[in-house]
């Protein structure tokens, strides 16, 4: 699995949500241990003067670009002028605290400043660290896949490329014509392969969008391109410079000056991923604390009835159809075990052990996907992640339905929306497949942190229904 870089919209926010903390309550102590004298109501002014400081900085910063990638990479620039201009907020607001009457020693400038010099170096450092060597190479920008050649291509780079102040990277050209329709090159961007080769560059390089650019009068063809696309966890759009027919401006979105037609956008964004990622490994921390006694025993029964390991690993898909090794208390013999998962497990199965036949049912062979959680591979929510080579009635799930990896457009999950209605356990008749993925489809439209948590509620629940579980 590729490691993605920080993305800088996940940047910006922590960094002004602790902007916006530290300095309100910076504010507060400089004031408080900076009073000429106090009165009944300079507590109520203390509080509404910090808040109005931190704001007015931090409203500063964004105006001057400072929470941009750009900005955050140089850490001179970054520090220096932001330690600028919250120093002449701070003069100006400590100018400005008599007109409130709150009465400032001489000493709260200078204690300001201090303050916010530490504050500001410590962050932004901070920052520079957490993401390097991303930021050195440039991948706070969007990268940009572009689908087709020739003109159309052509007038939509040219206008990214004349767009001021965007921050993006046109990683190349994605077409499988092969012609002087489509040549090698469009304006120093490379053909990099044909569209059936950009699912797999997507899983060993960040892209972050797709833009089509193909004449909209190619109807057919356009459908085609975007049938083999829309299974990706990217955003797509259609490059509107290409449109014949003209819509109405609210229509398009903008990025610089090139309109785009929206056509499938990310399960989850960047800030919600990160929300996602960060409740899960949360939860999955403590859930490993409080559940340790039960895998303990879990463990020595595993090894007390037949020998071999403990853990059982398999391959199975994840996030836009990586392969991760999930992790599994052992419920085969050892000299029994199908680490594709070619043959299901079904009922009264000779392979799976007595304490193997318990823990399956009850699903405590699950719990050791918890490290699987901490460690990125899966949540605690999302489709079940399936074996490379598990079949329905005798044949490859996805030859039986179609988009069957569009359930990868978010990370496999320990339970799922499946899961909670009913569909848990042996997947061996395509009714059973076509159930499952319609729920797992289901749960990515519907996505939130509040969904997540409702579904992890109800799972005790659906455990207790286990007549699919073997």
């Amino acid at each position: 699995m590729k490691k993605r870089a920080v993305d800088n919209e996940v940047v910006k926010r922590l960094l002004k949500g602790v902007d916006g903390i530290i300095l309100t309550l910076g504010a507060m102590f400089a004031t408080v241990n900076n009073l000429i004298y106090f009165d009944l109501t300079i507590p109520a002014k203390t509080g509404f003067y910090a808040l109005f400081l931190a704001l007015s900085c931090m409203l500063l910063l964004r105006s001057f670009g400072l929470y941009e990638g750009r900005s955050l990479s140089k850490p001179l620039h970054s520090i220096g002028f932001s330690w600028a201009l919250v120093g002449v907020v701070g003069f100006v607001f400590y100018l400005a605290a008599g007109l409130i009457d709150l009465p400032l020693a001489a000493s709260w400038l200078e204690f300001w400043l201090v303050l916010s010099a530490l504050h500001i170096v410590i962050t932004r450092t901070s920052v520079l660290f957490w993401t390097r060597p991303s930021s050195k190479a440039h991948s706070y920008r969007q990268r940009i896949a572009i689908v087709g050649g020739g003109k159309a291509a052509e007038d939509a780079i040219a206008t990214l490329e004349n767009s001021p102040g965007l921050d993006i990277e046109i990683i190349g050209l994605f077409d499988d014509r092969y012609d002087n329709r489509s040549p090698d090159s469009v304006r120093k961007h490379q053909k990099i392969g044909k569209i059936s080769t950009l699912a797999d560059y997507a899983r060993t390089h960040q892209v972050d969008l797709i833009i089509v650019a193909i004449p909209m009068s190619a109807e057919l063809r356009l459908l085609q391109i975007l049938k083999r696309l829309w299974e990706l966890p990217v955003d797509i759009r259609v490059s509107g410079q290409a449109a014949q027919l003209k819509l109405s401006a609210r229509a398009y979105t903008y990025l610089g000056e090139l309109p785009l037609l929206a056509i499938f956008d990310r399960p989850l964004n960047s800030w919600n991923q990160f929300l996602k990622d960060t409740m899960d490994r949360a939860i999955a921390l403590v859930a490993l604390i409080l559940l340790s006694p039960i895998m303990l025993i879990v463990a020595a029964a595993v090894r007390y009835e037949s020998k071999g390991p403990i853990i059982f690993k398999q391959k199975r898909f994840g996030y836009n159809n990586e392969l991760v090794e999930v992790y599994k208390f052992r419920s085969m013999y050892t000299d029994m075990a199908d680490a594709s998962a070619a043959k299901l497990v079904s009922k009264n199965d000779p392979r799976v052990t007595k304490v193997g036949r318990i823990i399956r049912k009850s699903s405590l062979d699950e719990l050791p996907q918890l490290f699987n959680v901490l460690t990125g591979q899966l949540s605690l929510v999302g489709p079940r992640p399936h074996a490379t080579q598990a079949k329905a009635a005798g044949t490859l799930y996805d030859e039986v339905v179609d988009g069957y990896f569009a359930r990868h457009k978010v990370k496999p999950g320990i339970t799922g929306w499946a899961q909670i209605n009913g569909w848990r356990g042996e997947t061996d008749t395509h009714e059973k497949l076509e159930q499952r993925l319609k729920h797992d489809l289901e749960y990515i439209d519907r996505w939130s942190l509040g969904f997540d948590l409702y579904i992890l509620a109800k799972t005790p629940l659906a455990l207790l229904k286990s007549e699919n579980a073997y």
